[in-house]
């Protein structure tokens, strides 16, 4: 009887044990959803009518839409690298530019989650590109591990053939349920290239959807069939976070999870992508979290940088941001914003740039620009004015992907009917310009040099210059060379030199027409 006394409480003992092994763990999961190139308002919730997109209104309804959100610099990978560290470009080195060597110095907040305990993962689009390596010479998992097994047949030739969704849902199975977990769905889409006519052909949109063309491109049919190719796109990225945000709903997920729905830099259209306008950094954003968001259906009007997004992830996991041994951020978490907190007073501006992305000019120089938002202004600071801000028209303007838009602008200029089309979208400009994107969000009237204007645009350039100053941006400090010498690790290196000298090199992402047959001043 004693011994039969002992085995129970032996048993107890251990089923203890066993309970306090398998405790879940209740951090939240979090969902960060990013688009590849898309603008700032084209969002349904934002009211723009010629695109559908109910999965971004749903997290915009029972969340929170952000009115002013901004990338930090406007091309895929520096965009995504400030995502990943909350730190922007120029404290990223080489990460400042594109297709780069990701220093070793600076790790994710995935990275950092993976090893506090979540599971990580993604599908489609990650950091990039770029080359992102161990001290080993070992891939890094920037962004989770790849989950791509499952495909599907795209609706257009253009459209990327991953199942996101599917690929979501293996992640999801597979993960335990007893920790937390960080997925990055990155949809290829609207990144160009597009088949020409199906938005028209399989969105079953119109040409007179299109309630505005932008005024530095011409309003014509080419144009607008362009911008409804994009808009399908867009709609298939919302397609695909509808089914996964159902699947969240299926599995009891949704409650504690929290879902970020972006994109990481504007349209690919010209003067759009790659520059630093209000187009090119100002992004959509909605923020859902049921759990842990007061008072939902929120309109937030103050500014917000993607350098905030890594330390929000970090505080709502529960860790310091010293305990990840992440580079130190200028960025701020926006738990207070989910808290409906009234002392919101220090997100009242937000600071952008950028150096080099694409190639196209001698011996790979960038176009260094930063700039500033506040209360309605942008001011931006180009650094080196004498350059082509889209790349050398020679070379075939690289920074700026070729379309039917860009072909058209491009052609009118060569026949002689519109060069001022040109000119708002490749021709040099100004060391400084400054727009009131209150009245004037496309930024075509530059007040940089009206008297009245004076104080705004000194008080914009003191407060930019202090705040980069504190971020010890070389560019500013006086070794902006430094951004130069960082190699350009595409296979397209020492474009310029080797191009004009006859050698066949890899132009996909540009139309074979984008090249002007002389160089012009």
């Amino acid at each position: 009887m004693k011994r039969t006394t002992i085995s129970i409480f032996v048993l107890l003992s251990l089923f203890s044990c066993s309970e306090k092994k398998i405790e879940v763990d209740q951090r939240p999961n979090i969902l960060f959803c990013i688009a590849d190139d898309a603008s700032f308002p084209h969002m349904g919730a934002y009211g723009t009518s010629w695109i559908k997109t109910p999965a971004f209104d749903r997290v915009a309804k029972e969340g929170l839409l952000f009115m002013n959100a901004y990338t930090p610099n406007a091309k895929c990978a520096p965009s995504r690298s400030a995502i990943l560290t909350g730190r922007n470009s120029w404290q990223l080195e080489e990460a400042a530019n594109h297709w780069n060597n990701f220093p070793l110095k600076f790790k994710s907040y995935m990275e950092a989650l993976g090893e506090n305990g979540y599971t990580t993962g993604f599908t489609g689009k990650g950091w990039g590109p770029g080359k992102a390596v161990s001290a080993n010479g070992i891939p890094r998992e920037l962004t989770g591990k790849a989950y791509k097994d499952k495909t599907i047949d795209p609706p257009t030739t253009k459209i990327s053939g991953n199942d996101y969704s599917a690929n979501f849902k293996i992640f999801l199975d597979s993960a335990s349920t007893n920790a937390p977990w960080c997925f990055w769905y990155g949809g290829y889409e609207p990144h160009r290239a597009y088949e020409y006519g199906t938005g028209i052909e399989k969105g079953e949109k119109e040409l007179s959807d299109i309630t505005e063309v932008p005024g530095f491109w011409p309003d014509n049919e080419t144009v607008r069939t362009d911008m409804l190719d994009y808009a399908y796109e867009v709609e298939y990225f919302d397609f695909h976070l509808e089914k996964i945000i159902a699947i969240l709903e299926a599995n009891g997920q949704l409650e504690n999870t929290i879902i970020v729905v972006t994109a990481d830099n504007g349209m690919p259209f010209p003067r759009i992508k790659g520059q630093e306008y209000e187009l090119s950094n100002h992004l959509p954003l909605a923020i859902m979290w049921p759990k842990g968001i007061k008072n939902p259906g929120r309109i937030v009007q103050e500014y917000v940088s993607f350098i905030d997004f890594a330390p929000t992830f970090i505080d709502i996991a529960g860790l310091t941001w010293e305990k990840t041994q992440m580079a130190p951020t200028p960025g701020k978490s926006l738990t207070d914003v989910f808290s409906d907190s009234k002392s919101i007073t220090d997100r009242d501006f937000v600071v952008f740039g950028k150096e080099r992305h694409d190639v196209g000019r001698p011996k790979d120089q960038g176009y260094p620009i930063r700039g500033i938002v506040k209360n309605e202004y942008l001011y931006v600071k180009n650094f080196e004015p004498t350059r082509w801000p889209a790349g050398n028209p020679e070379t075939g303007y690289l920074n700026t992907d070729g379309s039917p838009t860009k072909t058209v602008i491009l052609d009118l200029r060569r026949n002689g009917e519109n060069a001022e089309y040109w000119q708002m979208n490749f021709g040099k400009r100004p060391e400084e310009e400054l727009y009131q994107i209150g009245k004037d969000p496309l930024c075509m009237d530059n007040l940089a040099d009206m008297d009245e204007m004076k104080s705004i645009k000194t008080e914009l350039s003191k407060l930019l210059t202090t705040t980069l100053e504190a971020q010890q941006d070389p560019r500013v400090l006086g070794n902006g060379e430094v951004f130069e010498s960082y190699p350009y690790i595409g296979k397209e290196s020492n474009f310029y030199e080797r191009f004009m000298n006859d050698e066949k090199m890899n132009t996909g992402w540009v139309s074979d027409t984008d090249f002007e047959k002389e160089k012009l001043d």
